[in-house]
């Protein structure tokens, strides 16, 4: 074939050096995922046969056209012209080659009799009689390819209705491309996002069951120091420390279960049947009041049958409720705690007076790292709220916070039918 094409076979090929080669695959990628771009839109083919049925022709297509090259996108081949979904024709023998270039409709109703074309070697070729190629602009207004159909037949297509409708497909195919696009990118950036927020975690998690043990050496040295001690101002100096070992514990206690919230199925709980659970809260009630001689704390304490729970886990979840009333709550004002058993169900309150909550602030409480407004002598991670939630989600209950002019609420609630919750929480664990 070289020979008879008058080309010598013995002459040397060019190589196409490394960086030539690797625009090339770049062109070609980018080429393959324009083409599996319009596969993927479901539209595509019930426009094809749209345009076969209003213009008669038999065969219509989606191409996608470069400067060098014609590929089919998507096809409906009713005349067995025989180009299927990813086949490619030779640019410089369609006259999409010449819409690339000037970018305007060609419309051909009988090839015999137009003076334009009837010598054109692209009719020619493929043996077509009418054309119609309408160009497909994305909505930065770049050149894709074209909509376009033929048949071996005349057909009258050169006509404002013919025209408008594919004006209208031509459209309509850009941009439900730019449309694709952007979902593809949301999503993947919502993977990508999703790989972030996952790693950040794991470090979390890491990070605090590391800190255990340089924290563990700080709270036997101090523990050390105070059984040493006897000058008043050293035991002072050892009072500080155990307390910032303490709330550096709570802190990496808050990290740990939030990491362990969210890289697994929710906190997790060790329940039992709790015949003293309220004998245990209402110990850490007086725990907080002792902390915090200055606070009117009250509580009422309703007679309970035992409670299905993890009992240190609900503890906690008083514990967090009531550090944040006495935080955020007006300091001259009572804290009142509500313990109760209704019905079947145990209940838990917390209520503070103070200025209300914003229903924006509201809507946000129980999310991770959220701290409302946050005054300078207010300290944490925000995880509070968040990691209640958790175990009232893991109880199977519900915690609803209201806030209004009256004062600040926030419920806990589940259900103690502890012959069905058995099976549910220690599946849930």
């Amino acid at each position: 074939m070289w020979q008879d094409a008058g080309i010598s076979t013995s002459r040397p090929q060019r190589i196409v050096p490394p960086s030539e080669r690797l625009v090339i695959d770049k062109e070609a990628a980018a080429i393959h995922a324009d083409v599996d771009l319009v596969s993927r839109l479901d539209a595509v083919p019930n426009i094809l046969d749209v345009v076969c049925q209003a213009t008669g022709m038999g065969f219509a297509a989606v191409a996608r056209v470069t400067s060098k090259q014609w590929i089919a996108c998507q096809v409906r081949d009713d005349i067995a012209f025989g180009l299927a979904a990813g086949g490619e024709l030779e640019l410089e023998s369609t006259i999409c080659h010449e819409i690339c270039q000037h970018q305007q409709v060609v419309v051909i109703d009988h090839v015999a009799l137009d003076p334009l074309f009837r010598d054109h070697h692209t009719p020619r070729r493929y043996g077509f009689q009418s054309y119609i190629s309408m160009p497909i602009f994305r909505g930065n207004n770049e050149f894709f390819g074209t909509l376009c159909a033929i048949d071996p037949h005349p057909r009258q297509i050169n006509t404002p209705h013919i025209l408008k409708m594919f004006r209208l497909f031509a459209d309509l195919i850009g941009r439900l491309l730019d449309s694709e696009v952007r979902v593809q990118q949301s999503e993947a950036a919502l993977v990508v996002e999703r790989e972030d927020a996952k790693l950040r975690e794991q470090f979390i998690a890491v990070l605090g069951h590391d800190l255990r043990n340089p924290l563990g050496s700080i709270a036997a040295g101090a523990g050390i120091l105070r059984k040493r001690a006897s000058d008043p101002a050293m035991l002072r100096v050892v009072s500080r420390i155990e307390q910032s070992v303490n709330r550096m514990a709570g802190l990496i206690d808050d990290v740990l279960d939030f990491a362990r919230g969210r890289l697994g199925a929710g906190i997790s709980i060790n329940a039992s049947l709790e015949p003293d659970l309220g004998v245990y809260l209402s110990h850490v009630v007086d725990e907080l009041s002792s902390a915090h001689p200055e606070r009117d704390i009250s509580l009422s304490l309703s007679a309970l049958t035992p409670v299905y729970c993890d009992i240190a886990r609900v503890g906690q979840l008083l514990s967090n409720l009531l550090g944040n009333a006495l935080t955020h709550g007006a300091a001259d004002r009572p804290i009142e705690v509500s313990i109760s058993q209704q019905g079947e169900n145990f209940s838990l309150t917390v209520s503070n007076q103070g200025k209300p909550i914003k229903p924006q602030i509201l809507a946000k409480l129980f999310e991770p790292f959220f701290r409302g407004e946050v005054r300078p002598s207010r300290q944490g991670l925000g995880l509070g709220l968040y990691i209640c939630h958790e175990i009232a989600r893991a109880h199977h209950g519900t915690l609803h916070a209201q806030s209004e002019l009256a004062g600040t609420v926030f419920s806990f609630t589940m259900p103690n039918r502890w012959d069905e919750l058995v099976p549910r929480i220690a599946g849930a664990s």
